[in-house]
């Protein structure tokens, strides 16, 4: 009996090891967190403590840019949003509609971008900022790579939520416009967080703002120069220069649009890896 026992706790034993080093349920990959959404759901999440400092350091100027003030944000904001950002971490995304989800998402980036920075400031440009990452992310610089949030137990970098998460999953372009890095070159910080609630017209908005700004797209004598973005991530607006174009004349003011209707490719890019301070 002594023997069988002993036997029996062993095997239960090995049976038991496996399951002992098996990641959690949750420890999933980052699109996982939005697999499903919760679309009968009416909760919302509560970004007014993001929109309050995007109120009082965000600084829209008359060319266009806002512009934020790094150095009043780290005198007195920097233990609000990292109170905010920790409560973001609390929330299950997938009791979220898919709305929710998405304003909940491009917040917690924005916010999390501005809470490196801060953490960095003054620096010239993100670029300057590396958090490691691997030996590609030393390389191109910036904190995009490193794991910096974790939500229902699954570590995020930043490039996990814009494209792990928002690209891969919602499959919009006006990924583009949400999410902000921190740069010139990148469409403008708004001054109140995303929301769920009327969330297209939103990014509609900030579409419209980007495009017609000089930064997003011009029409010059050497031809039609336009954001970086729509060269890195082309993809996500057709493919091709006329899928790109076709957005553009989407969101165009009629004087842009007339000046676009004029044009069929793309004669170049530029992007402004400036701190947008």
């Amino acid at each position: 009996m002594i023997k069988t026992k002993a036997v029996t706790g062993l095997v239960v034993a090995l049976m038991m090891t496996p399951l002992m080093n098996v990641p959690d349920a949750k420890a999933a990959g980052p699109a996982d967190l939005v697999a499903t959404a919760n679309n009968r759901s009416k909760q919302t999440v509560d970004h007014s403590a993001w929109t309050k400092l995007l109120g009082t350091y965000v600084k829209p100027g008359p060319d266009g840019l806002n512009r934020v003030d790094y150095a009043a944000f780290k005198r007195g904001g920097r233990t609000a949003l990292k109170q905010y950002i920790s409560k973001m971490q609390t929330i299950d995304p997938q009791r979220l509609n898919r709305n929710e989800q998405f304003a909940f998402l491009a917040n917690l980036y924005n916010a999390k971008t501005i809470d490196i920075v801060l953490d960095h400031y003054p620096v010239k440009s993100i670029k300057d900022i590396s958090l490691g990452g691997g030996l590609f992310a030393a390389f191109t610089g910036g904190p995009w790579k490193a794991k910096v949030l974790r939500i229902n137990g699954v570590a995020l970098s930043l490039n996990d939520i814009e494209h792990g998460i928002l690209r891969k999953v919602f499959k919009d372009p006006r990924v583009h416009y949400a999410v902000n890095c921190a740069s010139i070159g990148c469409p403008n910080l708004g001054t109140k967080a995303w929301t769920g609630t009327g969330l297209s017209d939103q990014l509609d908005a900030a579409a419209r703002a980007y495009i017609n700004h000089s930064r997003g797209a011009r029409v010059t004598s050497k031809g039609l120069i336009v954001s970086s973005i729509y060269n890195w991530f082309k993809a996500d607006f057709g493919g091709t220069d006329k899928g790109v174009i076709a957005h553009l004349k989407r969101y165009a003011s009629p004087e842009l649009a007339k000046k676009l209707a004029k044009v069929s490719s793309i004669s170049s890019h530029a992007y402004d890896w400036r701190l947008n301070k």
